[in-house]
């Protein structure tokens, strides 16, 4: 079980007062201590504790070295975030994407629209394509993605959150294997694609396909297809195929580029393709590792 507690209480009467006036922090502070050990206490075996909203208190003003020491004696096998001030066991950035150092667990929290609640007036509503990408850059950090719904006053889910997410499932269902259970990799930042890998396979989410333009549909016939380039690609790639359908993908390999070729100039998924490489070692993109090796660096030109 996951509980999410909001550290203030916008209705207390100490909630206000306690920045300012430390008799009322001591009462409010006591209070909250109270709730958390009601939470660790009446409700059986806690997985997750995700505290929130810890304005506008300094950790020591909380007392969160104390708070954590007695969930953690109530509740020996949880694990807690960061939002009380301290360390925690996982970084929750929020409303962005970044990535956790290398061995810690992170996840980044988001809305569906601009507002964590219902908002009649929010139109900004995430397509599945932002989400799906956004998904994938999470994998790719080895972080997961916490995506809010805000409910609808009787309840029910907005139509329009219910169809980005009835879409970006739909991708899962024939995707989810370059989502579900990867690992955190070494990849440089691409604006065309995103990465995750499992073991030894990388798998290449094309976030715009190339091949989606008028000039290319109109030369189609005189060209062999689409071709994905990607810089930096280690090791070598054994074999390759379209995820959705496991059709094989044509490529070839240097010490520079990873070329995929005689692609269809439609993109074959949406709202993003996956292409799967099968790897000799564990795979890594990093384009600017090579620049050293480019003739023009080599002879001492610079760009």
């Amino acid at each position: 079980m996951r509980i999410d507690y909001s550290l203030m209480d916008w209705h207390h009467p100490d909630g206000a007062l306690c920045k300012t006036d430390e008799q009322a922090r001591q009462r409010f502070v006591a209070y909250t201590h109270g709730l958390i050990r009601e939470l660790m206490t009446n409700y059986g075996k806690i997985d997750v504790l995700w505290y929130d909203v810890d304005w506008p208190l300094t950790p020591e003003q909380w007392e969160s070295e104390r708070m954590n020491k007695m969930v953690f004696e109530l509740q020996p096998e949880i694990i807690v975030n960061n939002r009380n001030g301290l360390q925690g066991d996982f970084s929750t950035p929020e409303q962005h994407i970044q990535a956790a150092q290398a061995g810690r667990s992170w996840e980044t929290c988001m809305t569906l629209n601009d507002s964590w609640g219902f908002n009649r007036g929010d139109l900004a509503w995430k397509t599945p394509r932002t989400i799906v990408n956004n998904l994938a850059e999470c994998a790719q950090g080895g972080g997961n993605y916490l995506l809010n719904i805000g409910p609808m006053p009787d309840g029910s889910v907005p139509p329009e959150s219910v169809q980005v997410l009835e879409a970006v499932g739909k991708w899962l269902d024939t995707n989810g294997r370059a989502i579900y259970e990867t690992e955190r990799g070494d990849f440089r930042d691409n604006p065309n694609s995103n990465f995750t890998r499992r073991g030894n396979i990388l798998y290449v989410h094309q976030k715009s396909w190339p091949g989606q333009t008028p000039a290319a549909e109109w030369l189609s016939f005189l060209q062999p297809g689409v071709v994905i380039a990607i810089g930096g690609v280690k090791p070598k790639v054994t074999a390759a195929k379209l995820l959705k359908t496991g059709e094989k993908v044509a490529f070839t390999q240097d010490e520079f580029f990873l070329r995929l070729s005689s692609l269809p100039v439609t993109a074959p998924d949406s709202p993003s393709t996956v292409i799967e490489l099968q790897c000799d070692g564990e795979p890594a993109v990093d384009h600017g590792a090579n620049r050293p090796l480019w003739p023009r660096y080599k002879s001492g030109i610079s760009a």
